[in-house]
């Protein structure tokens, strides 16, 4: 099943999606893995039916196909690929381990890796995708007001709600602005108010 054609960031971002069990934007990809997939890369995954893209908001939306899935499974009996550096190399010594406890155990792929229960109501979905989006995979801090003004079709106190459940988060911060002079009437009303304390900022960790 494995295709010497796959570069090894075209065949990361088939286990990525593989291990995040859902659609993610190139700017999630990029939050969750420092990667991306687009231009031909994007055009052959989705060609060979692993992958498909589907434009929202103007940005691609990937997700893995059935027959992307097999390649995953698949995948676990390979060996590294030619030049794949010692990242690579752990990687798959990684997904060998893997498979070989799943034999023993005759669990199927599909049974370990699957949305996170305590996430994503589709708001928390839609607030980490804007900000993947708005800074660029950057995870620098976003202001709320710009947040909101992106998300302005949902409900602001459905926004709030979905602030004070992913701030619970280690990777996730919503603080104040320590500079309370260079808040802007927008920024006042963008803050929400969480522990009695009016918060501004939106920082989501990119892992390193």
């Amino acid at each position: 099943m494995a295709d010497d054609r796959l570069t090894l960031s075209e065949r990361c971002v088939l286990l990525v999606l593989m291990a995040e069990a859902r659609e993610l934007t190139n700017a999630e990809l990029s939050v969750v893995a420092g990667i991306k997939l687009d231009g031909r890369y994007r055009r052959r995954l989705n060609e060979m039916d692993l992958v498909t893209s589907t434009m929202v908001n103007r940005a691609f939306v990937h997700e893995l196909t059935d027959r992307g899935a097999l390649w995953c499974a698949a995948e676990l009996s390979e060996e590294r690929p030619a030049r794949s550096g010692c990242a690579g190399g752990a990687l798959y010594s990684v997904l060998a381990g893997l498979g070989r406890h799943l034999d023993r155990r005759g669990v199927a792929l599909a049974d370990v890796f699957q949305p996170d229960a305590g996430v994503p109501t589709d708001v928390e979905v839609a607030v980490a995708r804007a900000y993947a989006d708005l800074t660029a995979g950057s995870g620098k801090p976003l202001r709320l007001a710009v947040l909101r003004e992106r998300l302005g079709d949902v409900p602001r106190n459905e926004v709030d709600q979905a602030l004070e459940v992913m701030g619970r988060r280690r990777d996730v911060h919503v603080r104040a602005e320590a500079d309370q002079r260079a808040l802007t009437t927008a920024d006042h009303d963008a803050a929400v108010v969480l522990g009695g304390t009016a918060r501004h900022l939106l920082t989501i960790e990119v892992p390193r």
